[in-house]
């Protein structure tokens, strides 16, 4: 009876499990539900039943130590993206459709030109973007302009400065993510307006560089100091 008890609790702790919409609780009652069908199993001892129910404590055995190493990744990635930004309850909608890998000092995330397919986030290492000349830290989500715009491609590339631990999350969850969930489709608008904020500053930063270059090179134009080509032109010709 108590194991036929146990039984249906395991069961009952399974079924909830699915119902959950996040990552940590799912986790959670997964752990506890390997825990129950672990002591359902063990009680096979008592009763006689052990070479039966030995599958079940195989597999429960198995799958414990994999949900418990998953929420203390979900768990740590989400201290990560509370400590780098404030966008984190939508950022923490991403969770469950991201992919964990770990990139060497070196290697490229993509290329310029490439087809845009995945939005990265950085929670351990730097990223560098050679063409802009620009550092992402740990934190910083990335890769969402090409997702967006109508050619689909990569505007610059991204290289690991060092080893890193990235998240990805692929083109087809993100549309579907923006579409469903409000504050995740707020959370890319603010991302989509800061990359235009950042490159317009930069723009207005090298107008007003080139417009001061061009400033002092009318100046030593125009100046008596500075003889013009075609002075230069005419002197050579009369030393000759």
């Amino acid at each position: 009876m108590i194991m036929e008890t146990v039984a249906w609790v395991a069961s009952a702790l399974v079924f909830l499990a699915l119902f959950m919409k996040t990552m940590i609780p799912l986790r959670t009652l997964a752990i506890v539900s390997n825990l129950a069908f672990i002591g359902y199993a063990l009680m096979g001892l008592h009763y006689g039943i052990f070479d039966k129910v030995l599958p079940i404590l195989v597999l429960h055995l198995s799958l414990l130590p994999l949900n418990i190493v998953r929420l203390q990744q979900m768990r740590q990635l989400i201290r990560t993206i509370r400590e780098g930004s404030a966008e984190e309850s939508a950022v923490e909608a991403l969770i469950p459709y991201m992919t964990r890998k770990v990139f060497a000092e070196g290697e490229a995330l993509f290329l310029k030109g490439e087809t845009a397919g995945e939005i990265f986030f950085i929670q351990v290492g730097r990223v560098v973007i050679p063409e802009l000349n620009k550092d992402l830290r740990e934190g910083t989500m990335f890769g969402e302009v090409g997702i967006f715009t109508p050619e689909g491609r990569r505007s610059a590339s991204a290289v690991c400065a060092r080893r890193s631990v990235i998240y990805n999350i692929h083109r087809d969850d993100v549309i579907q993510l923006y579409d469903q969930n409000p504050k995740f489709g707020l959370f890319v608008v603010r991302l989509l307006s800061r990359y235009v904020t950042e490159n317009v500053d930069a723009i207005v930063e090298f107008q007003t560089t080139l417009s001061h270059a061009q400033a002092v090179d009318a100046r030593l134009m125009d100046s008596p100091a500075v003889p013009h080509a075609a002075d230069c032109e005419i002197a050579a010709r009369g030393a000759s």
